[in-house]
């Protein structure tokens, strides 16, 4: 462990301020991954700004009807809370698919959004890793790529994005609100927070250094009946996603009015599957329009030496996933 400056924030402001003065000061908020990091020695801050008492974690109705989420709440919290039970269950099941209960304890809604790829070539700091040393290589390009990108990778980076919450969030069409040190607040659709790698892999999200993730709202919506997170993986629990899809529909009788697809263990941001989600509407909901929605989709996939399986993995698990998703997660 290398030596660190380690500061109590009092307030939003100063924390901000303490982050945004200094290029290599970090937040701690849950801790559960960048902590990891630095045992690991793949991030070397020379200052931690401790955030858990700014408060931040209301979790409230908004006046049109959605839901808002303080960044600093707790994975526990949010997958536990009434209102996101009973109105957004499809974030529920994410978030519960994600981790241990002691993990979710303690990890934070906005730090789960933040945390970094599990590739092994990253967390190896004897291997070339341009996420983690600009301009060193990417070791899993040519190696062990099994886990990897089959979307939107680039010859820098083919790693994937880990969280489960954040795969439910794309598809519910999710703001991530923050704020900078000039009191300024901006919102990111969901979909534009997290980046794919092209040239700058280091860079995970569209933040500037030193903005907070204050909340994260979801819009109303009617997708609460037939809603669904699957999550493929080699273990039965605790091990991250080979493949996952988070699907939600909106039918009138047996039409689709609006379907929303996200997957993750797929590429470098949860990759929503718009081609899927515009061949659906208007389709009865049956199996053979699945198929057709997950075949569109899949069809732009670039699968690597080692991960060809998840083009195959990636069609059945839309399928099953809407079939779910139809029957209230029942079947």
């Amino acid at each position: 462990m290398r030596p660190f400056k380690y500061t109590i924030a009092k307030d939003v402001p100063s924390a901000i301020k303490l982050v945004s003065n200094n290029p290599n000061a970090r937040f701690l908020a849950g801790g559960t991954n960048l902590l990891d990091l630095m045992k690991e020695d793949v991030e070397r801050p020379d200052e931690v700004i401790d955030i858990t008492r700014l408060g931040l974690t209301q979790i409230k109705a908004t006046d049109a009807g959605g839901i808002s989420i303080g960044g600093l709440g707790r994975n526990t919290d949010a997958a536990n809370h009434p209102l996101i039970r009973q109105h957004f269950p499809l974030l529920t099941q994410a978030i519960l698919a994600g981790a241990s209960g002691q993990i979710r304890n303690m990890a934070s809604n906005g730090g789960n959004l933040l945390q970094r790829t599990r590739c092994p070539y990253f967390y190896d700091v004897a291997m070339p890793c341009n996420k983690r040393e600009p301009g060193s290589g990417c070791g899993a390009l040519e190696g062990i790529n099994r886990m990897h990108a089959i979307f939107g990778w680039s010859e820098k980076c083919i790693a994937v994005f880990p969280s489960d919450m954040a795969v439910a969030l794309a598809a519910l069409d999710a703001l991530v609100k923050v704020k900078d040190q000039n009191g300024e607040e901006r919102s990111f659709v969901f979909t534009d927070f997290h980046r794919l790698p092209g040239d700058t892999p280091e860079k995970d999200t569209n933040l500037n250094h030193g903005e907070l993730i204050t909340a994260i709202e979801i819009p109303k919506n009617n997708f609460a009946d037939h809603s669904y997170y699957l999550k493929v993986r080699d273990r039965a629990s605790y091990a991250f996603a080979l493949v996952s899809v988070a699907a939600a529909l909106e039918l009138t009788g047996n039409v689709i009015l609006q379907a929303r697809i996200a997957m993750g263990g797929v590429a470098h941001k949860p990759w929503r599957a718009t081609k899927a989600e515009q061949m659906l509407v208007g389709k009865e909901a049956t199996e053979a329009n699945f198929k057709l929605a997950a075949d569109a989709e899949m069809a732009d996939a670039k699968p690597l030496e080692h991960n060809k399986f998840k083009v195959e993995l990636g069609n059945r698990s839309i399928v099953r996933a809407l079939q779910m998703a139809l029957d209230g997660g029942k079947s």
